[in-house]
């Protein structure tokens, strides 16, 4: 499973590369809106090589139905991810593909699982109220993954997965 997920980040990365572009989608969305740059590396293990993804985002809406953009710098959206009670799809310049959940979405394209219900609150420098969490200044530990909050004064908070394969995601946000 993990080398299919590896053999799939491959084709992610080359979409966030390719001159197609996705439309914008202007739907509005009640909740949040945030957007900067991320970077996500996935460790090597074993006879996996390393895999990683640097990408502008722009994350809108709630944890129970929201986007999440992935767009090239020049802001070209080539991949997005779209979920509500119920649908969760990948729209790409191919077309959409639907998914259990954003857990399956994330571990299907990347190769490994991240916690974006979670994310909405960890880019707001806080524990996100569905799960248990434990201080670790000048952070918390949080659904495995530890958040380090150092630089959140600066809009940069890195996020890193302590089981193996070591997932690690930084993100810089754009404040306006």
């Amino acid at each position: 499973m993990r080398r299919r997920g590896a053999v799939l980040a491959l084709p992610l990365a080359a979409l966030l590369a390719a001159c197609t572009s996705l439309p914008r989608d202007s739907a509005p969305l009640a909740g949040d809106s945030l957007s900067g740059r991320l970077a996500l590396r996935v460790e090597a293990t074993g006879e996996e090589q390393p895999r990683s993804v640097v990408a502008a985002f722009e994350l809108r809406g709630a944890p129970e139905a929201g986007r999440l953009d992935l767009a090239t710098p020049t802001g070209q959206v080539m991949a997005q991810a779209r979920w509500q009670p119920g649908r969760v799809v990948l729209v790409t310049p191919q077309g959409e593909t639907p998914f259990a959940s954003l857990d399956a979405l994330t571990r299907e394209v990347l190769g490994e699982s991240l916690p974006v219900a979670a994310m909405f609150d960890w880019l707001h420098g806080r524990p996100w109220p569905g799960a248990a969490h434990e201080a670790n200044p000048p952070g918390f530990r949080q659904l495995g993954w530890s958040v380090d909050l150092a630089r959140f004064a600066d809009d940069t908070i890195v996020a890193v997965r302590e089981t193996a394969p070591a997932v690690t995601v930084r993100v810089k946000l754009d404040r306006s």
